[in-house]
């Protein structure tokens, strides 16, 4: 049975770029529909970001049609069906209706068609199986009309079979949960992951990586984790135990320092406690080399920075590990505290990069060897010397004090 519906708001359909695309492929017996996170968000009203067109014309037809509309067309997929219309700048993805001949996996051998109903049923779940008409129709062959009202993430069929398909799907489950469900997991759905969870054993890394950096920044990502540790899937995918608390305060401080959400942020919380669980997860997620070094920066002696820190001991922490690496640290160390989201002491240290900028040292090395230091270890030690004396210091600038640290880092260290 087919369920349809009136689009809110059809402005974006019609803008120009798409409007163009639309164009093109609805005539002369073809079809195109917006399909996909365009078509569930719009009904959701939440922001938009790539808008996917499915169509009835097979992709030597789009890119004859793009052609002949003067449309730049690039075969990104077309063994899957699929061609990238660029059009004032603006990519489409413009992939022919299919069905599945064999199921296993992303490799699934399938063909093209003509049937809609098909197309979404060979979708993962209800809410990413909507189609949208040129005319702002939505048509609806899986239930996710209901299940967009419900904020529910159900598996399209027998949730079982659709994750032997491709055991990502078991990642996406939750994924979608962490964006979009405000309620408890769908029964079934849930059931089938934990039945299945041995298959996560046999996916790439770099998916689950991938899958696992979305979920940790979705709106409802606290309650989505709370499940998969009850359950036993965080453990499998972190390789250790997940520190939730850690994981639902970070979320609530980023609000309160007003910082934008970040994933690899997130994911220390959850699963660095010491230096070697960077490690560990650089190994499990086959994180990049930036990414573990990160991490690695965030774990390191986190504990020893509390809301008692005084301003001149923070701008010396500041000034050595970076804005970056300072305020990953601090946040973290917030987060393990006993003190709240909205602790004054703590919120001055984590913003102290946004009142003071760090200056660069001022001494160079022609300062030591004009005082007859020698090139070499005695250089670096004498550099080493002045840069802690000018930090206990306060950072000063003045050109006397500057000279008097050179002199005094200079003495006992030059050549004889």
């Amino acid at each position: 049975m087919i369920a349809t519906a009136r689009l809110p708001d059809t402005a974006w359909l019609n803008a120009p770029p798409l409007a163009r695309v639309l164009s093109l492929l609805n005539s002369n017996g073809e079809e195109a529909r917006v399909v996909g996170g365009a078509a569930r968000n719009a009904l959701m009203r939440l922001p938009l970001s790539d808008v996917d067109v499915a169509t009835t014309a097979v992709p030597e037809e789009v890119i004859r049609r793009a052609a002949s509309g003067d449309v730049k067309a690039v075969p990104t997929g077309i063994e899957h069906g699929t061609v990238t219309l660029v059009v004032e700048g603006q990519p489409f993805e413009v992939t022919t209706l299919r069905q599945d001949v064999e199921t296993f996996g992303r490799k699934a051998k399938v063909a093209f068609g003509r049937d809609w109903k098909t197309d979404a049923e060979r979708r993962d779940f209800t809410i990413n199986a909507l189609s949208i008409s040129r005319g702002g129709v939505v048509y609806d062959y899986v239930g996710g009309l209901d299940d967009i009202k419900a904020r529910r993430v159900r598996f399209i069929g027998n949730p079982g079979q659709r994750i032997a398909e491709d055991y990502l799907r078991i990642l996406r489950f939750f994924r979608f949960q962490a964006a979009y469900a405000d309620g408890p997991p769908d029964p079934a759905g849930l059931h089938a992951c934990i039945v299945a969870r041995n298959g996560l054993q046999a996916l790439a890394r770099e998916r689950v990586r991938a899958e696992l950096m979305k979920l940790l920044v979705g709106p409802f990502a606290v309650p989505t984790l709370t499940v998969m540790t009850e359950t036993g899937l965080m453990e499998r995918l972190l390789a250790g135990v997940a520190q939730l608390a850690s994981f639902a305060n970070m979320v609530k401080i980023e609000v309160a320092v007003g910082a934008p959400t970040d994933p690899l942020r997130r994911l220390g919380a959850l699963g660095v406690l010491l230096v070697e669980d960077a490690e560990r997860l650089r190994q499990k997620l086959r994180l990049f080399n930036a990414e573990h070094e990160r991490l690695a920066a965030m774990a390191l002696e986190w504990w020893r920075i509390a809301p008692t820190l005084d301003e001149k001991r923070a701008r010396a922490l500041l000034y050595r590990l970076g804005p970056v690496h300072y305020f990953d640290r601090v946040l973290l160390a917030w987060a393990r505290s006993p003190h709240g989201a909205g602790d004054p002491a703590w919120h001055a240290l984590a913003t102290l990069p946004s009142r003071w900028t760090a200056p660069q040292f001022p001494l160079r090395s022609t300062d030591f060897t004009a005082r007859g230091v020698a090139r070499g270890p005695a250089l670096g030690e004498a550099m080493r010397h002045a840069e802690n004396a000018w930090i206990a210091a306060g950072f000063p600038q003045a050109k006397p004090i500057l000279a008097a640290l050179a002199d005094d880092a200079a003495r006992g260290r030059r050549a004889v």
